[in-house]
């Protein structure tokens, strides 16, 4: 990989983020790598979740301009901006809890990362906002997502404002779930969230995901079917049987992956 650091460790892949030089600005060939690993991770059924950070003290300041240039005709830019939302589409849809941690700089295409993550986890200072519009551009991939995360009413302030804000506002908007001040805290909240995370059953979890993800896109009268059709075969399945027992027997489930 040339633009990113891959850290597997305990059941968790850590991602990080590595153009520093460009506060992680997202190339073409960053996206492609991302993808890449991405459909590696989605059939590890050993892997129990994604945390993903940048390098150099800042998360993602969004596109990579030189790729836009590069990419030259209309069709040519389309292409581009369409695999960097089949991205976005494909770490929404991941099977494993996807957290994010968040510093500096939080723009565009990292601000679209934050919304189709499970747990989001930022710095305080961070700097977060949708400057396309103040380019000329479109936040054209990521603003349908930005709306499932924040709501319409928000998504549209901010996308037509161009505004900055910090993590501070980001928690108040519902965009992070927790804000801390410094780098040790953030650090302890992760592994917090990972210890959460770890005592879930990670089938149930995945079936779980899909099932929220779901709830917002198809009809309640089929998405209960399915759902029902899906908790009896977590019952009577391995991790339903062992989480069962684990109760009753006052003890830690022992989950097979």
């Amino acid at each position: 990989m040339n633009t990113l650091l891959l850290e597997p460790h305990n059941g968790v892949l850590h991602v990080t983020l590595n153009r520093p030089d460009s506060r992680n600005a997202m190339s073409l060939e960053m996206v492609t790598e991302l993808r890449s690993v991405l459909a590696d991770v989605a059939g590890d059924k050993a892997l129990r979740a994604v945390v993903i950070s940048g390098a150099g003290g800042h998360f993602s300041a969004g596109g990579d301009v030189k790729d836009m240039a590069r990419a030259g005709t209309t069709g040519g830019l389309q292409a581009l901006n369409r695999a960097f939302g089949t991205l976005l589409q494909e770490v929404e849809a991941l099977p494993q809890v996807v957290i994010v941690v968040l510093q500096g700089a939080v723009l565009g295409g990292g601000f679209g990362l934050v919304c189709v993550s499970d747990v989001a986890i930022a710095d305080h200072q961070a700097q977060f906002g949708l400057p396309e519009s103040s380019l000329g551009l479109l936040p054209a991939q990521i603003a349908p997502f930005v709306v499932k995360r924040i709501g319409l009413t928000q998504a549209r302030r901010l996308a037509l404002t161009a505004a900055r804000f910090d993590g501070v506002e980001a928690l108040r908007l519902g965009l992070v779930h927790f804000v801390e001040h410094d780098s040790q805290a953030l650090a302890e909240r992760v592994d917090e969230v990972l210890g959460q995370v770890l005592r879930c059953a990670p089938g149930a979890n995945a079936r779980t995901k899909a099932l929220v993800l779901a709830s917002g896109e198809q009809a309640l009268g089929p998405l209960l079917d399915q759902a029902a059709e899906w908790f009896a075969e977590a019952v009577s399945g391995e991790e339903g049987v062992e989480g069962t027992q684990a109760f009753v027997q006052k003890r830690k489930p022992r989950w097979a992956r």
